[in-house]
């Protein structure tokens, strides 16, 4: 436990900040998991709507630097590449 009044005040602001920052990463990964359900399915209409709002929590993510800009651009291409996927596979069936 800290003892020095400044680190108290740290303290409580980490905690602070901790769950914070908790919110923004968990809505980052459900927006994730929705596209990648989709991609999943296979439905790409859902997957591209779904890959908007996913870019966005992502964005969102960075500004408040829960997220490095290059894990953003990462996860961004990968959702990008696994909703291209989806196209192929729809053209391979056919």
């Amino acid at each position: 436990m800290p003892i020095i009044k400044s680190a108290k005040k740290r303290a409580k602001q980490s905690l602070v900040r901790q769950a914070r920052n908790y919110n923004v990463r968990t809505a980052v990964r459900k927006s994730m998991r929705s596209v990648m359900d989709a991609v999943k399915a296979g439905d790409k209409a859902e997957a591209e709507k779904m890959m908007s709002t996913a870019y966005k929590q992502i964005d969102l993510a960075t500004k408040k630097n829960v997220l490095q800009k290059n894990t953003a651009a990462r996860r961004k291409s990968l959702l990008a590449r696994s909703v291209a996927t989806v196209v192929a596979k729809k053209k391979a069936e056919k």
